[in-house]
């Protein structure tokens, strides 16, 4: 009973007095001990995405993948704009829905569960009855429109116009200012996790962090996350995340993008799998991110290209989701999962793939492979790809390299679950041209 009052108490004096006295949870990174799984809107509907097809998104997962570790559901970009279009966002004329204090509301003609000051708090709770995650994209800083308001910061005699700087906005989406290291910036970030953490919110996705790296406002916001009291995973998007703040980023963040964003071309991926190389010391408990998975149909109102099934070749998608998965990326997925096909769907459902995902250690980069080892039963996995444009016969000592230590060792591979031969420690395989092979190997 002491403890229940002393915490009320304490709630009772931060509320009133505004003191930061809950201490800064030092936990965070159990939030999502292994990397995180769910749906975005940004690939298959852009600005523009709706509340019946989110919906429809998690009706999918809760009946298709959930039982594979699919969770969350996230909503992308500008859900506060009413007259938002894809192809482009609309900047002449923005019609934003925004609160007393400053803080963007989801659209009602959007969301419309969202009326009467409901925010996202129904949408949310649909997605947890579901038994899945809700998730936000966001954007960096304090809105234009509040400091031209002179809004004030929830809590505070601070008004918004006070906390922002036009330095260092957003070089391709001109909604928000920087928020500056000011009385009233943390504060304004206090203000909009809690409301957020009131909606309901498992996953926040805080874009225009990564690059340039906004190291203060990381910081605000890892503060806020941690004082608001529900588990938030955070999200930072985009990249190219430099490499030299690989610690600041492991410290605030549960993932961050390594790269801008991943589109269905071999040379997006091409070009994702060199930069990862710097990234593979990093991996775990905290999660370098190769992006959205650009597979199923996309673009439906989305911001490349006209409604499509992915572009990339069958061999292409497996080496993409090989990738994603032996580097240990989180999964989200980019495409509408209603829209699935059912190669598309085996491969979201591999139950081996996705084991090695969750469970495998010690993840190297050597030459075309990519290495891991299982931590609970010590088997291997090896993934090699085929990077080049001509297709090309692999003849690998696997004894010589350091990834098997006998040459007695039976091999599978877990796309076709088919045995593989290999004979005096060697692997030998013929691969087309971006395609690749996923070998999990057990000494006997």
């Amino acid at each position: 009973m002491k403890k229940i009052t002393l915490f009320f108490l304490v709630a009772w004096i931060n509320v009133i007095f505004g003191f930061d006295v809950f201490p800064q949870t030092a936990d965070f990174q159990s939030w999502a001990e292994t990397p995180p799984m769910g749906w975005n809107s940004w690939d298959c509907y852009g600005p523009t995405v709706e509340e019946h097809e989110v919906k429809a998104n998690a009706d999918y997962m809760a009946k298709h993948l959930k039982k594979y570790g699919w969770e969350y559901i996230v909503v992308d970009i500008r859900w506060f704009v009413e007259n938002d279009k894809a192809g482009g966002y609309n900047q002449t004329d923005p019609r934003y829905v925004i609160d007393e204090y400053g803080r963007y509301l989801p659209a009602v003609n959007r969301f419309p569960s969202a009326d009467k000051g409901a925010g996202f708090k129904p949408l949310a709770d649909y997605v947890h009855k579901k038994g899945l995650k809700f998730g936000i994209h966001i954007m960096r800083g304090v809105p234009k429109i509040a400091v031209e308001c002179r809004l004030p910061v929830k809590g505070t005699d601070i008004s918004a116009d006070q906390i922002y700087s036009p330095e260092m906005q957003c070089a391709w989406l001109k909604d928000n200012y920087t928020i500056k290291d000011v009385a009233g910036g943390q504060e304004y970030y206090n203000s909009i996790i809690e409301l957020y953490a009131s909606w309901g919110v498992d996953f926040l996705k805080v874009d225009d962090l990564s690059h340039p790296y906004h190291k203060t406002e990381i910081e605000m916001i890892r503060k806020a996350i941690d004082r608001c009291g529900r588990k938030i995973v955070l999200s930072m998007s985009p990249g190219e995340t430099p490499v030299s703040e690989a610690q600041h980023a492991a410290a605030h963040a549960n993932m961050w993008r390594m790269v801008d964003d991943v589109w269905d071309t071999w040379g997006h991926l091409a070009h994702l799998m060199k930069v990862a190389e710097s990234w593979y010391p990093y991996i775990s408990p905290t999660w370098p991110d190769c992006d959205m998975i650009p597979l199923g149909r996309i673009s439906i109102r989305g911001e490349r290209g006209t409604d499509r099934m992915t572009r990339l070749t069958p061999g292409e998608q497996v080496s993409l989701m090989t990738f994603f998965a032996i580097f240990r990326s989180p999964l989200i997925f980019g495409g509408d999962l209603p829209s699935n096909d059912a190669f598309t769907l085996s491969l979201l459902t591999n139950k081996e793939v996705l084991k090695m995902h969750r469970e495998s250690r010690e993840v190297r980069h050597i030459d075309n492979i990519v290495t891991s080892r299982n931590a609970k039963t010590g088997e291997r996995y090896i993934a090699v790809f085929n990077t080049s444009e001509e297709n090309k016969d692999f003849d690998i000592d696997l004894i010589n390299k350091g990834l098997i230590q006998s040459s007695k060792v039976k091999a599978t591979n877990l796309w076709t679950k088919k045995e593989v031969k290999i004979e005096n420690g060697r692997l030998k395989a013929s691969l087309k041209k971006h395609e690749s092979i996923l070998l999990k190997i057990k000494e006997i």
